[in-house]
């Protein structure tokens, strides 16, 4: 059994981490707010948007329309969206693109639970199962954004020709832009043939499920299966509209994400802060039981030695 000044100076120590744990989770809970805050200010009018491209891009000959003027309609038949009602989680084959971009999202910083190991384990699980379907690691792309998915991508082999790590720590507009735009870039060049967001959706506090769904091309809802979008009275001619939202989209589905991963690592944060705050004060109670019943034993020991003196 632990001598009392052991017991104590175990006390002193967790009462010392229970501070610092106490201060990250209301840190932690101030950063969430924050983040909640400008996900709900941007998540509605990205939706509305995405609604709004998807109404117009019902017509087929738009679409093959909106093809030719990317100049994609003639390479290998792919355009640059696709009609479907749910995520696309359907991992390519070699033979239907040629080359992939995953984008993993990430913290910079621990203490966040089973964030960032969620997220890596997906990641990991995505490259494995592209290498079944026949590609190689120099076949594949990847673009972190966070210390975290760079460390994970590095020790499976890849390098990262750019650093979007600082996106993490302070989602900006900007940088979600510069990131976009690479990648809009490289598949209208043909370089990748489809792109695959990895991220934590921030479902809850408590809930934080890692998605994975592709960026490029870009899935629309097919209204065909289900209810039909709005009759648009459109100024100017549909294609012009195409052509200004269809970026709109993407950039923002882009910084959509960034806050969405963003607000998840808070969450993660504060309840592990939670955790960590709880057990710690479960074991001070603990380590006070125990220092109490420890000092009554040597209190009850020198009565019973006196006791026995007295009576020799």
């Amino acid at each position: 059994m632990s001598s009392l000044k052991e017991i104590k100076t175990r006390i002193a120590s967790v009462k010392n981490t229970l501070k610092i744990t106490s201060a990250m989770k209301m840190v932690a809970s101030a950063k969430l707010h924050k983040a909640q805050t400008a996900i709900g200010n941007k998540l509605p009018y990205e939706q509305q948007l995405h609604r709004m491209l998807a109404g117009l891009l019902q017509s087929e000959d738009l679409r093959e329309s909106l093809g030719k003027e990317l100049g994609m309609s003639s390479r290998n038949g792919k355009s640059p969206v696709v009609l479907q009602d749910l995520d696309m989680d359907v991992l390519p084959s070699k033979k239907d693109a040629e080359r992939v971009a995953l984008v993993v999202f990430s913290s910079n910083s621990s203490l966040c639970g089973a964030f960032n190991a969620n997220v890596i384990r997906k990641f990991n699980e995505t490259v494995s199962r592209l290498r079944e379907h026949g590609y190689e690691l120099k076949d594949i792309d990847v673009f972190a954004v966070g210390k975290k998915a760079a460390d994970a991508a590095v020790k499976a082999g890849f390098q990262l020709d750019e650093d979007f790590t600082d996106l993490a720590d302070k989602p900006s507009y900007d940088r979600a832009v510069d990131l976009a735009s690479e990648l809009i870039d490289r598949f209208s060049d043909g370089e990748v043939e489809q792109v695959i967001f990895i991220y934590s959706h921030m479902a809850s506090t408590s809930s934080q499920p890692v998605i994975r769904e592709n960026y490029l091309p870009l899935a629309l809802h097919d209204y065909a299966s289900g209810t039909y979008p709005e009759d648009y009275i459109l100024e100017p001619d549909p294609m012009s509209l195409v052509k200004e939202l269809l970026p709109k989209v993407l950039l923002l589905k882009m910084y959509t994400v960034v806050l969405d991963a963003n607000a998840a690592e808070h969450a993660a944060r504060t309840v592990a802060m939670q955790v960590a705050t709880d057990n710690a004060q479960d074991l001070i109670s603990d380590l006070t039981l125990a220092y109490n019943k420890g000092r009554q034993q040597e209190i009850t020991a020198e009565i019973l030695d006196l006791i026995g003196g007295s009576l020799n």
